[in-house]
């Protein structure tokens, strides 16, 4: 019995290692300052991605994420969400002008 249940736990455990299919990617997000810095890491992370980090230096946001669990699109989306302009998705104008005013980017005219 003993043997039974330890062979159908080592075949979930693996299963769940397989099942785990994390990609790691990068990509620009404009801010201005630490707050914007929490607020985006939080859009990636409540978008359902594992881990986010964003340079304030570099506007750069560092995730790392399943592809069956959450889009990149989706994260972009979320990110916009919450005013912030990424590389793909414009932030709505209104909210952009909702965030604090040490949060003002400036933002591209192109997008």
């Amino acid at each position: 019995m003993k043997t039974l249940i330890f062979f159908i736990a080592s075949v979930l455990i693996s299963m769940m290692g397989m099942s785990s299919n994390h990609e790691k990617t990068e990509f620009k997000v404009y801010g201005a300052c630490g707050m914007c810095e929490a607020r985006i890491e939080k859009a990636a992370e409540e978008a359902g991605v594992k881990t986010a980090d964003w340079s304030q230096q570099t506007q750069i946001l560092t995730i790392t994420y399943d592809p069956v669990v959450v889009s990149l699109d989706e994260v972009h989306r979320k990110i916009a969400e919450a005013g912030h302009d990424t590389e793909e998705v414009r932030a709505k104008d209104e909210t952009y002008e909702n965030l604090p005013a040490c949060c003002h980017y400036d933002r591209r005219e192109d997008e």
